[in-house]
């Protein structure tokens, strides 16, 4: 097989390495904008040197020393020479060392940046988004759509977070073990955010971007050896991998949607779900993201879809939401329900959280209450929910899938 080209090169890097390469230089340079603008320096470099000087024996290592270099190069052209002479010298000693090696080394630096990403003196939003960010490496675009708000907006939230950063001197590290508890809860948010990016992706054509995926998944392997005795990052990490299991069963041969119902189940991914399953057994399931994996636990253990527990699923989702109230786990519920032949009840529940805020603009609310009007015998109200959830749905392998199940009805 023919090595890769440049682009082709590049590209991989940047899928595999980028939230790598960015967290060592954070931790190198202290400055959030000044390392994400010396990897792109690299980048671009990168896009001139290797046409002409063929792709390096290790592309991610170059992108390292050339952002090293432009850090260095930045800094002396700022006119700050003597207050970062400290940073100018490590800087120069980094390079030196990584000459010098026979197999250059990417320090992974993924934890102390997630931490300090999900620090309390930031927002909650903001935490979310900046590590989206720097760790995920989602555009301002794809983050404001998640947020459903403006990329302008965004873009300002960001910056100012990074400020906000700099200017109260958050440090880069790894919390002491006492205040690990209060913290765990915003870096697994963060973590399932950009897993559900991944799996639902925005703006993907391909409607699954596995990277993202893959990136959560080795975060979320971080924490729980970090932190061994915690339940929760064990939880996050089994309902991540149940819902890797399905990806091979979740596309056609053409990039098409196929729903949980309409999956060959045989093409799930065994091994992981086994491993989900083991992590499940040794937990009380006594926080959200238990009792979520516990849930496609159920799905992956069905044989079909006829044979799926549904009033266990509509259980656990009356649980899920005693433990953590949300309208989501609200519309989850209400489609369990009307799958359970209770669709009275299902409604009752999309009828009470309808006008929360923001409500109109969430697209599996109205996927979900085309179903319950489907199963109510309300075609022309099924349709009509329909018609705003495909307005709604950015990823076109989904919103091929919403078109056609509209078109039956």
């Amino acid at each position: 097989m023919a090595a890769p080209g440049p682009e082709d090169a590049l590209r991989g890097v940047l899928s595999s390495d980028r939230g790598r390469l960015l967290a060592a230089l954070i931790r190198e340079l202290r400055d959030f904008d000044l390392a994400e603008d010396c990897l792109q320096d690299a980048v671009e470099a990168a896009v001139r040197h290797w046409h002409r000087t063929g792709v390096p024996r290790s592309p991610a290592a170059w992108l390292l020393r050339v952002a090293r270099r432009k850090a260095i190069d930045r800094m002396r052209r700022a006119g700050r020479f003597r207050q970062r002479l400290p940073d100018l010298a490590s800087l120069a000693q980094a390079d030196q060392d990584a000459a010098n090696a026979t197999a250059p080394d990417i320090p992974d630096e993924r934890l102390r940046l997630i931490f300090t990403c999900c620090h309390p003196a930031l927002d909650p939003k903001s935490r979310v988004a900046l590590t989206l960010r720097c760790l995920g490496g989602l555009t301002c675009d794809e983050i404001a759509f998640a947020f459903l708000d403006k990329p302008a907006a965004m873009a300002q939230r960001l910056s100012r977070a990074k400020a906000k950063i700099a200017k109260a001197g958050i440090p880069y590290r790894v919390p002491e073990a006492a205040e690990l508890p209060e913290r765990l809860s915003g870096v697994l948010q963060v973590i399932y955010l950009i897993f559900n990016e991944g799996y639902r992706a925005s703006t993907d054509p391909k409607a699954i971007r596995h990277d993202l995926c893959a990136e959560a998944i080795h975060l979320a392997r971080l924490v729980v050896q970090l932190i061994p005795v915690a339940h929760e990052p064990r939880g996050l990490l089994a309902l991540m991998l149940l819902n890797c299991a399905r990806f091979r069963a979740r596309q056609d041969g053409v990039g098409g949607f196929v729903p949980l119902e309409q999956q060959d189940r045989s093409l799930w991914d065994t091994a992981m779900i086994a491993e989900a399953t083991g992590l499940l057994a040794a937990l009380p399931k006594d926080g959200p993201y238990q009792v979520q994996a516990a849930i496609s636990a159920v799905h992956a253990a069905s044989p079909d879809w006829p044979a799926t527990d549904w009033p266990r699923i509509a259980t656990l989702y009356d649980y899920l939401h005693a433990l953590a109230p949300n309208p989501v786990v609200r519309i989850n519920q209400a489609v369990a329900l009307g799958y359970a032949n209770r669709p009275d009840l299902a409604a009752c529940l999309l009828d009470g959280i309808a006008a929360v805020p923001g409500m109109d603009l969430y697209q599996p609310f109205h996927v979900a209450l085309a179903e319950i009007l489907r199963q109510t015998g309300d075609t022309a109200g099924s349709r009509a929910a329909l018609d705003r959830a495909i307005a709604l749905t950015r990823a076109e392998a989904e919103k091929r899938f919403l078109i056609t199940k509209r078109d039956a009805i």
